[in-house]
């Protein structure tokens, strides 16, 4: 359904200015892109201001997509896949930080480490330039760094389940 809808959005961009724009198949990625990160951001908000968790499933939204966007991670193979994954993990996770108080040194603690080995792991299409690592790690270890001053479960949590996509797909490459 949602391909559907952003194939009928690109085919009105490109028939409103078709020397303009760019190919279909351009346009239609780059706004499904677009679309299911939306899904995913304003789903996972809903559920949460419907179970009274709002801020804090914000906060689990920002900080994965925040520790993500310098540390790279696994990508599911459909994008349907992605929505509901994401959208479960992140509207659980506000929900479920009563269980990790006692574990929140060990699971930062591990996240850093992940960070400090693995990151960033970026998908083969993202073509990052290997020039931007070493900046890229460093970026991921001090957004995972800051959660021992700040202290929260929730972005420890996030950070956690965002190590883990960073870890599953190492045979993509060698660890740096």
């Amino acid at each position: 359904m949602m391909n559907h809808l952003t194939l009928k959005i690109v085919e009105v961009i490109k028939k409103s200015n078709p020397e303009q724009t760019h190919s279909i198949e351009i346009m239609h990625y780059a706004l499904s892109i677009i679309l299911n990160t939306l899904l995913i951001i304003i789903t996972s908000l809903c559920i949460g201001g419907l179970t009274g968790q709002l801020k804090e499933t914000f906060l689990a939204l920002f900080s994965f997509i925040l520790l993500r966007m310098s540390s790279g991670g696994v990508h599911l193979k459909t994008a349907r896949a992605c929505n509901i994954v994401s959208i479960f993990i992140c509207s659980l996770i506000p929900h479920i930080t009563y269980l990790v108080h006692n574990h929140f040194i060990w699971i930062n603690l591990f996240s850093l480490l992940v960070m400090i080995l693995c990151a960033p792991n970026p998908d083969a299409n993202a073509q990052i330039p290997k020039e931007w690592y070493l900046g890229l790690k460093i970026i991921s270890i001090i957004l995972v760094s800051l959660n021992f001053w700040i202290h929260s479960s929730v972005i420890g949590l996030a950070f956690l389940v965002q190590s883990f996509t960073v870890i599953i797909p190492l045979q993509r490459r060698p660890i740096k």
